[in-house]
């Protein structure tokens, strides 16, 4: 099966992290994820936000930085927030983030 490049926890920058949610788009799959903690979405669940080819852009941004975890699945991607890695590395930052947008 193949694998997609994920960084380690301790390769996380908040640098990076905080660069990635700065895009409308990338924040909104982020707070989607978050609600109700689901365990794992696909990319047609996001098509609402773009294009197929931006959502892929956008999605490799997130993988990148840290911010999600995207798993293979057949022709599938299943998407899956890091959020306890993300809340051991940098506590609370999620929850400020998504706070702050939809204030």
């Amino acid at each position: 099966m193949t694998t997609l490049p994920h960084p380690s926890i301790d390769q996380i920058e908040l640098a990076h992290v905080l660069a990635a949610l700065g895009d409308e788009t990338r924040l909104a799959i982020i707070s989607l994820l978050a609600e109700g903690e689901r365990d794992e979405m696909t990319c047609s669940q996001f098509l609402h936000l773009g294009s197929k080819t931006g959502l892929s852009y956008h999605l490799a941004k997130l993988r990148e930085a840290g911010l999600v975890n995207v798993r293979p699945e057949g022709t599938k991607r299943m998407i899956s927030l890091r959020r306890a890695e993300l809340d051991q590395r940098f506590p609370g930052i999620l929850d400020s983030v998504i706070a702050c947008r939809a204030a």
